[in-house]
């Protein structure tokens, strides 16, 4: 008998996941798995600092090619647990709408893929290649320990994968509307100045760095980077703190600093916007210190078969035809994209990270029939 998607979702929003914690939810994925014939391979890494990672591979099958649902299990925190209109955990069903934190980021979409997968495989039988689940438990966090270490894991294991549907919620309000075919870069700046501290009666015995950080930061908000491209919106760089601490009125600070974040498109790679930025400070004139930390690189995977593939299953089940889209913020494709074409296609967003996360029923059950289509025609199944 076919999972229930709604039954399993319930399941793993009962398991309080919030990173890094896993509370059991790797568990019930792979139960659910190997209840339809999947080989799971439960693991763990701490191999690039910070606490250890629950994650997951399965798969079933042999042979190729092997197609790959991916996605996480862990989840952000609830916030006030007193605002919420109930337990955050309690997985309820209210009114059609299935309630509690990861909902819709993202364990409703898991429980699709696997209803999906048991759907397939009811209709069908086995298909004579593979099908597979790439699952972590470090989206939400650093992403030190997931993906990228289940990819090592897979590479140093001999296994490959063909093609990949992430379950991020990409639809901002309607399920079927849009497709994620890549995403920007981020990189995150930390600039520094120094000065000497000193009377504020006495500047010449002083050296006040906050001029300077006023002009380099002029420097950088004064950037047009570029007009977006064929599949992107345009870079953004945004300053997001100014921090001084100085509490004294009559004291010039010893030093300063401002921290900012680029979002950026295919035009630049985080070395070369790097040293668009180390130029344009330059030439602002004045020592400073910079440190970038780069979360992502932007990437995209050019629609061709694989984004046409989930185009038509989500069509076929909507009577919607999806954009594709490069907006939103960073995802785990961006280490997926390096081993094979990955493009993301979940639920609705509109309350992912917020109090009260939700989903209504009806979506969750519609896009397991979106999911179970994108096998069927991938695997060249006669569609129903």
């Amino acid at each position: 008998m076919p999972i229930d998607p709604i039954a399993l979702a319930q399941d793993l929003i009962r398991c309080p996941s919030v990173t890094p914690a896993d509370a059991g939810a790797i568990g019930v994925l792979a139960d659910a798995l190997e209840s339809l014939g999947f080989t799971c391979h439960r693991l763990s890494s701490d191999e690039r600092g910070g606490p250890a990672i629950a994650n997951l591979y399965a798969r079933l099958g042999n042979s190729g090619p092997n197609f790959a649902f991916a996605g996480h299990t862990d989840v952000v925190p609830v916030g006030d647990a007193a605002a919420w209109g109930g337990d955050p955990f309690a997985g309820t069903v209210e009114d059609g709408k299935l309630r509690g934190r990861g909902a819709a980021d993202m364990k409703g979409a898991l429980a699709a893929m696997v209803a999906a997968v048991s759907c397939f495989l009811a209709d069908g039988g086995r298909p004579t290649a593979s099908i597979s689940f790439l699952i972590t438990g470090d989206e939400e966090g650093k992403a030190l320990n997931g993906t990228r270490s289940l990819l090592d894991w897979m590479a140093a294991n001999g296994e490959t994968v063909d093609a990949c549907v992430l379950g991020e919620p990409t639809n901002p309000d309607t399920l079927g509307t849009t497709i994620k075919v890549g995403r920007r870069g981020s990189m995150t700046g930390r600039l520094t100045v120094h000065g000497t501290q000193g009377h504020v009666a006495y500047p010449h015995l002083a050296d006040n760095p906050l001029p300077r950080l006023v002009r380099l930061l002029n420097a950088l908000t004064d950037l047009k980077l570029d007009q977006g491209t064929a599949h992107f919106d345009p870079s953004n760089l945004e300053v997001v703190s100014i921090d001084v601490g100085n509490t004294a009125s009559n004291v010039i600070p010893a030093k300063g600093g401002a921290v900012f974040n680029i979002r950026f498109n295919d035009s630049y790679s985080s070395a070369s916007l790097e040293a668009l930025i180390r130029k344009a400070l330059d030439a602002a004139g004045g020592g400073y210190d910079l440190e970038f930390e780069i979360t992502g690189e932007s990437f995209l995977t050019p629609p061709g078969d694989l984004a046409q593939i989930v185009r038509d299953a989500v069509q076929a089940a909507t009577g919607l035809v999806p954009d594709y889209s490069t907006t939103g913020g960073t995802s785990d494709a961006r280490f997926i994209h390096h081993h094979c074409p990955v493009v993301e296609f979940g639920l609705v967003g509109q309350t992912m990270h917020k109090v009260d996360e939700n989903v209504a029923v009806a979506d969750v059950l519609a896009l397991t029939k979106i999911y179970e289509g994108v096998l069927e025609r991938y695997f060249n199944r006669p569609l129903p």
